[in-house]
């Protein structure tokens, strides 16, 4: 049996498979890893901290190759995906570098001798989604290898071999075997995986259904969970905003990665005074967006991961426009095989409509116009989610003002959204609870064990 193939979203072409583990495979695969905790819990800082050097070393030898792989198995653009690699290597070695000073002992005020010292709880099960496949895994398996957890990884269906390039770097890192496995499971094996003793946690990025059976399953087994799970992000322009740096942002905060991030800029929320300007420039430059071959390093706008994805995003566009939304500029599914989408420009939603509620996951931009900053906060706080935010606008005192009512967990200024290793990433709301990289990435899976001398 197999879920686990390529299928070029480019061709809609089945390029390779590869077998499922066994239920056996996996219980003898949880206790190699629970053995080499034994063993890796004790190990020396300065080595793992090597580890996690040389593996920045390998991604940065092997960055070509490895974005090669992920334009093949989910269509992102050769470019971007040599961009997000870069940023993998960056996580690794800020973990090595800045890891053993989060696991610092803390000597707690008002007691003669008690200290806290932060110490690794055992096997943990990482979910992890396609979008961004070495992004996602790095943020997770980085501060917990530090601290000195092992690692069970689920990767994504559609990305095999880069799940297999993983396991590969980190082997030639010198990470001791057992410490990190990887592991081609079905969706019903997940559920004995997580009630297995030798699992002490669960990470998992991806949709809130995934998110919800799997905090079921984990609650149920009194197994802690970090989830990173959808957006629906406003990108808010002020009146004062510089316009073109904001169209700018906002163009490749929607589309980068054809759309397909958590904490894209979903929702364009704009000042009326400045909005038919912001719109004319959005427009133009969407509608000189062509999609094209995610192996040529012109290419912005590759195909969507899958047919799936193509069929996800086509059914909401078209159900919002069927319900009244404005089209500015139209898109849809581009006639020839694979699964490429025309971008897209929605204006007029209403909470009537069901694009207003949900994420969508795809090229497809939404742009609200605002009054007022009360009625861009009340329509910015108007979801469901909760996980970032952007704000364009030269008054950073008014602008901090309008973060601070933001039910979110992130909120960048006058610039696309992003992340970076030392940046906490993670929400509010339905898009999740737990954070990850900076200093808070190495606190989700610890144990803060008290010693009261």
């Amino acid at each position: 049996m197999t879920s686990y193939q390529v299928t070029n979203p480019a061709t809609g072409e089945i390029e390779e498979q590869y077998a499922n583990h066994s239920d056996d495979d996996v219980q003898a695969i949880i206790t190699e890893s629970h053995d080499a905790y034994q063993l890796w819990r004790k190990s020396d800082m300065n080595e793992r901290a090597q580890i996690l050097n040389n593996i920045a070393d390998l991604y940065d030898k092997q960055r070509e190759n490895l974005a090669k792989i992920m334009a093949h198995e989910m269509g992102k653009p050769i470019s971007q995906g040599e961009g997000e690699l870069g940023l993998v290597s960056e996580i690794f070695r800020y973990y090595a570098k800045y890891g053993e000073q989060f696991l610092t002992t803390v000597d707690l005020p008002n007691t003669k001798n008690a200290i806290v010292k932060k110490e690794p709880i055992g096997v943990l099960l990482g979910i992890m989604p396609w979008n961004y496949p070495h992004y996602q895994v790095a943020r997770f398996i980085a501060p917990n290898l530090m601290l000195g957890n092992t690692i069970l990884l689920k990767h994504a269906p559609s990305c095999p071999k880069t799940a297999l390039a993983i396991t590969d770097i980190l082997s030639q890192a010198g990470l001791p075997s057992g410490v990190y496995n990887n592991i081609f499971v079905t969706n019903d094996q997940v559920k004995s995986i997580i009630d297995n003793k030798h699992i002490q946690g669960v990470s998992l990025t991806g949709s809130e259904r995934a998110g919800a059976a799997v905090a079921q399953i984990a609650g149920a087994a009194l197994k802690k969970v970090v989830l990173e799970l959808g957006g629906s992000d406003p990108f808010i322009v002020l009146k004062d905003a510089d316009i073109d740096q904001a169209v700018t942002c906002a163009f490749i905060g929607r589309f980068g990665n054809a759309g397909q991030a958590c904490n894209a800029a979903k929702r364009m929320i704009v000042d009326a005074d400045i909005y038919d300007e912001f719109v004319e420039k959005l427009a133009y430059k969407i509608e000189s967006l062509q999609p094209n071959d995610p192996l040529s390093r012109e290419t912005f706008l590759g195909p969507l991961s899958s047919i799936q994805a193509l069929e996800t995003i086509q059914a909401q566009y078209d159900n919002a426009v069927n319900q009244g939304a404005t089209v500015l500029v139209a898109g849809g599914k581009i006639t020839k095989s694979g699964a490429w989408f025309k971008p897209a420009l929605l204006a007029d939603i209403t909470p009537s409509m069901q694009a207003y509620h949900d994420e969508l996951f795809g090229p497809v931009a939404v742009v609200y116009k605002a009054s007022d900053n009360e009625e861009m906060i009340r329509l910015a706080n108007d979801t469901s989610f909760g996980l970032g935010a952007c704000i364009h606008t030269k008054d950073m005192i008014s602008g901090q003002a309008m973060a601070e009512l933001l039910d979110v967990g992130m909120v960048a200024f006058n610039q696309a959204p992003g992340t970076a290793a030392e940046m906490p990433f993670g929400g509010v709301k339905r898009s999740g609870f737990g954070r990850e990289l900076g200093p808070y990435g190495m606190n989700e899976f610890v144990n803060f064990k008290l010693y009261n001398k």
